[in-house]
């Protein structure tokens, strides 16, 4: 047990049998987790430094992989240190690839929950600031963490700390719940069930999931049956724990079926901070950021939360900048910090623009669907499995029913076509017709 000596770090577990016991300059001392994405390591310098090593299980021998993979990653890299541990470099030339980041001492919020239970009062409150920051600073920077749930939430001595952002997309991570763990399955959106785009909605989704797991001690929608919890994310309401009125209003939208219902994790910032009347002018994304995190590192449940000085409202940004190849495919290897667990935190980060779908308009009061709600609702219900069924039931019934009446199989075929594709039709009008009504009223 040597290996374990020192300060003690939660979870950490002595390596197993053909675990690596060095990554670069680093000496691996324990297991820190695993999952799909690899394997996690708590590594130390000669300095006694401590860094996270994750060992990740993706094969770069495709150029195409490899350039993918420094490309997440180089991003990853750019996300302001707001409640975030940042990635320090990846390693892609070894036979092993690792990415390395800041070390945050802790529980992860999962294991807070089983042993502490809920997260109540003003620590839920600082725990909704941190973690909804962390994803303002993620989506700033033009990354999406396609995996944020509670076991990559760690609560440090500073306050919450989201990890592991970024290596999702990284790794090309683009599968449906049949291939991904039960616990993940629980905070995943609608649309990674239907194979949409994935995109910072996603990550908003799994922002209100955890929170109410955090509050509530279980997901919302349940962590039983893969299959069930699938059909409840894409059909039921959540079922949440008692919330501040606030924070409930708040997480409902967030759990909407429709991504575009969804706020922007910026705007819930606002209103979060704006629940305490610190925030009631306009902010500067990096001043927004800046008492994202003072809020979040409150030391005690009573601690005042900080002021917030105004700035005027800033010009409407232009488009960012699509990277060059070179900038895309260069990989990052900075020199290794003396001290990675303490990060000095910048000031001023660059404001990064935030754009809209063509088709959204963004009020203060919430997220429009325009134009195109009704074309959103047809494509929602076209593939609904109940519509389906009963079409084919039907369908068949008019097989059967022309089969008794002419005794011949093309005629019954015919008949039974016909049936399937009206009963579809007719049912797919009804439902988007209803939806459309629901949304206006």
């Amino acid at each position: 047990m040597s290996e374990l000596a020192g300060a003690p770090v939660p979870g950490l577990a002595k390596l197993w049998t053909h675990d690596p016991v060095t990554a670069g300059p680093y000496r691996l001392v324990g297991r820190l987790g695993a999952g799909g994405q690899g394997v996690v390591y708590l590594g130390e310098d000669d300095a006694g430094d401590r860094v996270a090593v994750k060992m990740v299980n993706v094969d770069l021998s495709d150029p195409r992989a490899r350039s993918q993979f420094v490309k997440e990653i180089a991003a990853a890299r750019r996300v302001a240190p707001f409640c975030t541990a940042q990635v320090l470099f990846a390693e892609v030339d070894g036979e092993r690839p690792y990415v390395v980041s800041e070390f945050i001492e802790g529980l992860t919020l999962h294991r807070h929950v089983r042993e502490r239970g809920p997260v109540t009062g003003n620590a839920l409150h600082r725990l909704a600031v941190g973690t909804v920051t962390a994803l303002a600073a993620i989506h700033s920077a033009g990354v999406v963490h396609c995996d944020l749930k509670p076991d990559n939430v760690v609560l440090g001595e500073d306050g919450p700390r989201v990890i592991d952002f970024g290596i999702a997309r990284a790794l090309g991570v683009t599968e449906t719940a049949t291939s991904r763990v039960m616990g993940t399955t629980a905070y995943m959106a609608p649309e990674r069930f239907r194979n949409d785009a994935v995109g910072p909605p996603c990550d908003v989704f799994a922002w209100a999931a955890t929170i109410a797991f955090a509050a509530g001690g279980r997901p919302p929608f349940g962590n039983d049956s893969l299959f069930a919890v699938m059909h409840r994310v894409l059909n039921d309401p959540p079922d949440l724990p008692a919330l501040p009125p606030v924070l409930d209003e708040l997480i409902r939208e967030c759990l909407a079926k429709d991504p575009a219902d969804r706020p922007a994790a910026e705007r819930v910032l606002v209103r979060l901070l704006r629940q305490d009347g610190r925030v009631t002018d306009p902010l500067r994304r990096d001043h927004l950021l800046e008492v994202g995190n003072k809020t979040a590192g409150a030391p005690t449940p009573n601690h005042q939360l900080p002021p917030v000085t105004p700035t005027a409202p800033q010009p409407r940004p232009t488009r960012p900048q699509i990277p060059t190849q070179a900038q895309a495919t260069q990989p990052a290897h900075p020199p290794v910090p003396t001290h990675p667990a303490h990060p000095p935190a910048p000031t001023h980060p660059a404001p990064v623009p935030v754009t809209q779908p063509a088709h959204v308009s963004v009020t203060e009061s919430g997220v429009g669907a325009g134009d195109g709600g009704a074309l959103r609702r047809l494509r929602t219900e076209a593939p609904d499995a109940w519509g389906i069924s009963t079409a084919l039931f039907l369908g068949a019934v008019g097989v059967a029913a022309g089969y008794v009446a002419s005794s011949a199989v093309g005629p019954a075929a015919a008949v039974g076509a016909i049936t399937f594709v009206v009963v579809y039709l007719v049912r797919l009008l009804v439902a988007t017709a209803i939806g459309g009504r629901l949304d206006r009223g």
